[in-house]
């Protein structure tokens, strides 16, 4: 019983991730397009945690790790670029 709903919560996540790719294709504006990716980004990390429970395996937990922590710095970047149309910026030094 229990596998039958992580196999379930696996394919409701996997098409919010669906839903959330079309968002991403059709966003009516850059902010929509910005938030569907982050949310396909903690969608995967639901995936991968499911998964990893199905699995019975810690080995996958650095990855949930390493994803979030790619999915947040993304989702700062995109939004700071979008704010200020630049990602990085650089000091304006005599260097």
């Amino acid at each position: 019983m229990f596998d039958t709903l992580l196999k379930l919560s696996m394919l409701l996540l996997t098409i919010s991730i669906v839903i959330a790719l079309y968002r991403v294709i059709k966003g009516p504006s850059l902010s929509d397009r910005i938030l569907a990716l982050d949310s396909i980004g903690y969608n995967v990390i639901g995936i991968v945690a499911v998964l990893s429970i199905l699995l019975n395996s810690h080995a996958y937990l650095e990855t949930i790790l390493l994803i979030g922590i790619l999915a947040f710095l993304s989702t700062v970047a995109l939004c700071k670029f979008l704010e200020r149309g630049v990602a990085i910026e650089r000091s304006k030094g005599n260097h």
